[in-house]
């Protein structure tokens, strides 16, 4: 390997700040991936960071901030938001902590009936892996309520999510009622439809694919952020 491709690599996994074990799946390659593109396209132009978590104090701190007229609460100081791909995310100057996310993933997998099918086992009623998107879907989309973008996607996979399966329709519903394996990443009927992206079906999505559509995100989503607060509001000081 090149020693451009090697430093490009290593700062991939710098600013990806994951565990061992995720760094082996197939969404973290895709981020990675999707890393390296942006740092070639921005260069110095941002300044790309990810978080594993986004903290309920940090997200209310800043509800509080944007809608001083409302009232937002928490318990603990340690909860928090976990995507499986954490949230990518540019720095502004450095006086302001708000984060600019460019990209939220999730991976789930939901369905064993095609398994139990090869080994003579009856069928099992299907599984609920994709309501426990629920809450990371109304905290992230009400963290994000100061934008115009919703640059969150999910990837699904499984047989619960063949083209015959009611499952779908849960999906749909998280979707806001939006079309599927369709991006969705600017807010819709005047602003009140922050969807997000929900890529779903049996086969396992390949990391090419997923870095395709996760890079499109990330890369609107930055441009979105320098149409709105311009550039300057995103290039450190040397």
């Amino acid at each position: 390997m090149a020693r451009k491709q090697q430093l490009r690599k290593q700062r991939s996994g710098t600013v990806i700040n994951v565990t061992s074990k995720k760094q082996e799946s197939d969404l973290i390659k895709a981020l990675q991936n999707v890393v390296s593109s942006l740092e070639r396209k921005f260069g110095r132009k941002i300044v790309l960071a990810h978080e594993k978590q986004w903290f309920l104090r940090d997200i209310v701190a800043e509800l509080r901030s944007t809608y001083p007229d409302v009232t937002f609460h928490y318990y603990f100081d340690r909860s928090s938001i976990r995507p499986d791909g954490g949230i990518l995310h540019i720095r502004g100057k450095s006086d302001d902590k708000r984060l600019y996310p460019i990209l939220i993933a999730e991976v789930k997998n939901q369905g064993t009936n095609d398994l139990r099918a090869k080994e003579g086992k009856s069928k099992q009623a299907r599984g609920n892996a994709i309501e426990r998107l629920g809450k990371n879907l109304i905290g992230l989309r009400t963290a994000l309520m100061r934008e115009s973008i919703f640059p969150f996607v999910c990837f699904g996979y499984g047989c619960d999510f063949e083209p015959e399966s009611s499952i779908l329709d849960r999906v749909v519903t998280m979707a806001m009622f939006g079309e599927l394996n369709k991006t969705h990443l600017y807010n819709e009927g005047c602003g009140k439809f922050n969807r997000g992206s929900f890529y779903f079906r049996a086969k396992r999505w390949s990391v090419e694919e997923m870095t395709e559509i996760m890079l499109d995100i990330a890369e609107r989503s930055v441009l979105y952020y320098f149409s709105r607060y311009g550039e300057g509001h995103f290039q450190q000081k040397s």
